[in-house]
């Protein structure tokens, strides 16, 4: 599959959400826009790229974008981003935050929910350590589809059984049917809320901590420098950042530095260290 028309598309998915694909992620696009081709009623992925590129109607482009969208999400997913979560940073910037009682993540290309509420889990369960805080997790993505079952906290007997311990599952969960609702309690500490990272921090507020996992290897060196930039614009001198195992910003940004002896986790470039806690 290659000529205008894919090439159109390419760049419109590069615009739009910053997925770069090239003539070897062809069989990826035919993949995931046959079923968009067929909802259209049209003979298949070309003459759907076609119609795209003589009329790119917004909601068109809009399922066109999110089809292309990777949603891979689990609970717990790593593992170590949570232990660190747990063992070093919420310690270090409970103590840090002892006078304002209060801690904000971001956690940005939520998917389908359970990275925040597997950050939610976390604070409940260290909720003795900060009585009377205010708690919160916005959680965003572009994509309202995803959202719309993120908000509603209802997750397969597959999704729930990915990473969750069976001690955690009873906590945090209901039965409900053949499926699992998240507890009110985790609910009412994360806001979802559309948002693309390309469009900018404008609006978001200020973190503590933030969360862009698995998110970068999707874009081009100039869009990670934009969005990394965006990230520490709105993270607090002595927050943290939190990237996926295969994502780095060496190379690519001065605004964070790595926090030593830890993968995957960053500080802003020139932050003290902040005091241990037992």
């Amino acid at each position: 599959m290659t000529g205008p028309d894919f090439d159109y598309f390419c760049q419109l998915i590069r615009n739009r959400s910053g997925l770069v694909l090239t003539p070897e992620k062809a069989y990826l696009v035919s993949s995931r826009l046959t079923p968009v081709a067929r909802a259209e009623g049209l003979s298949g992925v070309p003459e759907l790229l076609a119609k795209l590129r003589a009329n790119p109607v917004d909601s068109l482009v809009t399922r066109c974008v999110e089809a292309m969208a990777t949603h891979e999400s689990f609970f717990f997913r790593d593992g170590g981003p949570f232990e660190q979560l747990a063992n070093q940073v919420l310690p270090e910037l409970i103590e840090a935050r002892k006078s304002v009682k209060s801690l904000r993540i971001l956690c940005a290309a939520c998917s389908s929910g359970q990275e925040p509420y597997s950050i939610a889990m976390l604070l409940q369960e260290m909720s003795a350590r900060m009585p009377g805080w205010r708690l919160e997790i916005l959680a965003t993505d572009m994509s309202e589809a995803i959202l719309r079952k993120a908000r509603s906290g209802l997750y397969s007997d597959f999704e729930v059984r990915r990473g969750l311990t069976e001690e955690r599952l009873k906590r945090w969960f209901t039965p409900e049917g053949a499926c699992w609702r998240v507890s009110p309690t985790l609910q009412q500490i994360v806001t979802f809320r559309s948002h693309n990272l390309l469009h900018g921090s404008a609006g978001l507020g200020g973190f503590d901590i933030i969360f862009c996992r698995n998110v970068l290897i999707y874009f081009d060196v100039d869009q990670k420098r934009r969005v990394l930039g965006e990230l520490r614009r709105v993270l607090t001198d002595d927050g943290y950042l939190f990237l996926g195992s295969a994502e780095t910003v060496i190379g690519v940004s001065n605004a964070f530095e790595l926090s030593p002896g830890a993968r995957g986790l960053y500080r802003p470039s020139g932050a003290q260290p902040l005091s241990r806690t037992a």
